[in-house]
């Protein structure tokens, strides 16, 4: 009697211990969900910002179309890129990334062609949305940083012994976070006749 109560205890201990390991990954997770959640929230909103100075900037007489149109390509190829927080891998991330970027170099090149045009820079619409678009770039830089955090904090729980045998059994896997660009460093290129009139 006495053995099996001893076995009895073990088993009651491996589940509740068990239990709480795949409850605290299962939390982790959730956290990584609900940041992965912020980051799109972020980029939407900037998404959201662009028709808007996209309109006022073509107000402009002889504004330069090619920047106006990477600008809305770049829009176009962002916004088509789904990524689903419990899906995410290294690939999808990337490719998420990737389509972003081109997104922010864009609007860098319209920044910097804009400048040429004084009438642009007087507009008070496109000061209010510059202004907007640079508190929604610092909106998302924290909520990547934020997503990043809460990645490591998973990742740790899922690799870790003995929560990774665990995490096998129940399929918790490795996520990705976001890293810079390899072209980061790069200042954005501007087209030569992006300063004609």
């Amino acid at each position: 009697m006495k053995g099996l109560l001893i076995a009895l205890g073990i088993i009651v201990l491996i589940v509740c211990i068990g239990g709480c390991g795949y409850n605290g990954m299962n939390t982790a997770r959730v956290g990584v969900d609900q940041k992965w959640a912020n980051v799109q929230s972020s980029y939407q909103r900037r998404s959201d910002l662009i028709p808007n100075l996209v309109s006022v900037v073509k107000g402009v007489a002889n504004f330069e179309t090619t920047t106006l149109t990477q600008v809305i390509q770049a829009r176009a190829s962002a916004t088509q890129i789904k990524v689903d927080a419990s899906t995410l891998t290294p690939e999808k991330l990337q490719q998420f990334q990737a389509s972003q970027g081109q997104l922010s170099q864009a609007l860098g090149r319209l920044m910097v062609v804009s400048e040429q045009y004084p009438q642009l820079k007087a507009n008070e619409n496109f000061k209010q949305l510059q202004d907007q678009l640079e508190g929604t770039e610092n909106r998302i830089k924290f909520a990547r940083d934020e997503f990043n955090a809460a990645v490591t904090d998973y990742n740790i729980q899922v690799t870790n012994f003995p929560k990774n045998i665990l995490a096998g059994m129940f399929g918790f896997k490795e996520k990705p976070m976001f890293k810079a660009d390899d072209d980061a460093q790069k200042a954005p290129k501007i087209a030569p006749d992006a300063f004609k009139n």
